[in-house]
């Protein structure tokens, strides 16, 4: 295996173009891969020739790997199961744990490199992930679920960096002004537009059903359990209700939603199951965000096997069944897991 090898992830974007490019000039020996993951009509024509374009620039060559099956297998039909379970799921942090920093890990060592590359925003000392430097793109969040082992192997270019120095870079760049100008991509790249439309292709979304308060009394209908996450307050009657109503619960099995005022979804601890931890701690203080793009909050943590006990210093709204639970100290990503009960 080569020490100066590395293998970066290439989506056709300006991050994955400039990180490759960045590290080129640093001397290492740089190799692309295209993965093809999720089957979205017209997608991978798009992506892959950008990608192969970026590649040429860059003066790499470029791997293409169709990954379509196990995609469906680890990342879109546990997305399909979560929605009918009445849970919100998060692809993305299956999809890095599993796709793009699983299989890719794998290629890496197929083809001798020591290192895997990426366009995201975030940063490693090899032990522990830390938040990007550009909060307003921190994926961090998204990589809680990466396997501890294989930290020391990767590198982030773009860590310390701005996205708007990055696209001012590209932009600066004769040949990549292309890249500079490319729209952002969407958070779940296999949905287009909502997620139902993905969900309506595989299970029966639009089934209505019944309304109930806290006390068990049908008060209203709603046009489908699945079209609903904790906190929403749109999409459902609630007969002769004149302030919002917000989802509290979701029972799939008899297709119900229960919904009462925002004060009644307030939280203050949390169950979370499938941990991944890079901190050795079992009991400790920390921040947690229970949510992407929502503010760390104060908490205790008590670990106990694969499951962490998360009492928190103050109420937080909303909190959804499935979604991710992260730990930060200060900027330090200290390990997560997925939240099996709010209370």
């Amino acid at each position: 295996m080569k020490k100066n090898k590395v293998l970066v992830g290439m989506s056709g974007g300006v991050d994955s173009t400039i990180s490759a490019l960045l590290l080129k000039e640093e001397g290492y020996e740089v190799e692309g891969l295209y993965m093809k993951l999720h089957s979205k009509p017209g997608y991978h024509e798009i992506h892959q020739a950008r990608a192969q374009k970026a590649a040429d620039f860059v003066g790499i060559k470029l791997h293409v790997l169709d990954l379509q099956k196990i995609f469906n297998e680890k990342v879109f039909k546990p997305f399909i199961d979560t929605y009918a379970q009445g849970k919100t799921p998060n692809p993305c942090a299956l999809c890095n744990r599993n796709m793009k920093f699983g299989e890719m890990i794998k290629y890496a060592d197929e083809i001798g490199a020591q290192y895997l590359a990426t366009g995201h925003y975030i940063k490693t000392d090899g032990e522990f992930f830390y938040e990007a430097k550009d909060d307003t793109k921190d994926q961090s969040y998204f990589l809680f679920y990466v396997e501890k082992n294989i930290l020391p192997r990767l590198l982030f270019p773009l860590g310390n960096r701005k996205k708007s120095d990055i696209k001012e870079l590209a932009a600066s760049i004769d040949g990549l002004e292309s890249f500079a100008s490319q729209g952002e991509s969407s958070e779940i790249c296999f949905v287009e537009t909502t997620y139902t439309d993905v969900l309506k292709d595989y299970v029966n979304v639009d089934e209505a059903g019944d309304v109930l308060d806290k006390d068990g009394n049908v008060v209203g209908e709603h046009k489908g359990y699945m079209h609903y996450t904790i906190g929403k307050r749109k999409g459902f009657s609630v007969h002769g209700a004149h302030d919002p109503h917000y989802v509290l619960s979701i029972n799939p099995k008899n297709n119900q939603i229960v919904v009462g005022k925002k004060e009644d979804l307030a939280c203050l601890s949390v169950v979370l199951d499938n941990l991944n931890m890079f901190s050795d701690a079992q009991e400790f203080d920390t921040t947690v965000k229970l949510r992407y793009r929502t503010r760390a909050v104060a908490c205790h943590v008590k670990i106990e096997g694969n499951n962490a006990y998360v009492t928190l210093k103050e109420s937080v709204f909303g909190v959804a069944v499935g979604q991710a639970a992260v730990f930060y100290k200060d900027d330090k990503l200290m390990g997560g897991g997925w939240i099996a009960q709010a209370n």
